[in-house]
């Protein structure tokens, strides 16, 4: 177990490790002092399906750090095998729960999305849990759960549902945008970060699809097998209304074109580059 100075009935400071961009850049702005206090530790909650990209990444940003990275889980085994793992209902009928907001083709040709519950379960809880046992351990006050949210994704904040909890968000205090945060990495001579989100997210953008095609082939085929047993997961279902999907045109992964608009011949006039949903 990871020991960490006791703070004497005061509140212990935690940071929210994603692992991506803007978390990793909170937790080296505060090892460099530029963020106070000096958080206790970090906490990365590892569902098991991230890119390798980003578990090289962490093993990096450790060794930068001069607070300890707790890394926990859910404690039912990867995302991707809770999420596929055959369920029965009180009723007796088959199910598998999915956990990711796949996208779904029913019968009819309507397109909806899938119940999302990865994040609660394998995310915000093993935090909570972890971030409580480090506060009964260490008899602190309170607990102050630091957020890598940056100034354009403010609108992510949410207040701690828990009294002994604070949510703080450094970055925000700080007026620093994602892109700030990647100029501090370069300016301090440090990589950019990978994108932290599991290699089968529904909610990549084409352009994220295309990075992880072409720059991880490993992990996009991880993501392409997923596909074919979720499909194999629904086919055994007795409740599920439809086909799901990880690409939201409901057409499996590996037949999808991720070129762009300007590949594919259409002049982009607007510019429209579409971000997704980026992991902090």
């Amino acid at each position: 177990m990871t020991t960490i100075a006791t703070p004497h009935r005061q509140p212990v400071h935690i940071i929210s490790l994603g692992a991506g961009v803007q978390s990793s850049t909170m937790a080296l702005m505060a090892a460099k002092g530029e963020i106070t206090p000096m958080p206790h530790c970090a906490v990365f909650a590892d569902v098991g399906d991230e890119p390798a990209s980003v578990y090289s990444w962490l093993d990096f940003l450790e060794t930068k750090l001069p607070f300890p990275v707790i890394r926990v889980s859910a404690g039912r085994g990867k995302l991707s095998d809770s999420a596929l793992a055959d369920r029965v209902t009180k009723d007796g009928r088959k199910y598998f729960k999915g956990h990711i907001p796949a996208a779904i083709l029913a019968p009819d040709g309507s397109k909806g999305m899938a119940w999302r519950t990865c994040t609660m379960d394998f995310k915000i809880q093993p935090l909570r849990r972890e971030s409580k046992r480090i506060m009964k351990e260490l008899r602190a006050a309170s607990v102050v759960q630091w957020i890598g949210i940056s100034l354009d994704e403010a609108h992510r904040m949410k207040p701690s549902r828990d009294k002994w909890c604070e949510m703080r968000w450094p970055l925000i205090d700080a007026r620093m945008s994602r892109q700030d945060c990647l100029t501090w990495m370069k300016a301090n001579g440090l990589p950019q970060p990978p994108r932290s989100a599991c290699v089968f997210c529904p909610f990549h953008s084409d352009a994220e699809w295309r990075r992880l095609k072409t720059e991880e082939p490993k992990e996009f085929q991880k993501a392409v097998d997923f596909e074919r047993r979720m499909f194999k997961a629904a086919d055994r279902s007795e409740i599920l209304r439809g086909r799901p999907f990880l690409h939201g045109s409901c057409k499996p992964l590996d037949t999808v074109d991720f070129s762009t608009e300007e590949e594919r011949g259409q002049i982009n006039m607007f510019g429209n580059e579409c971000e997704g949903m980026c992991g902090v």
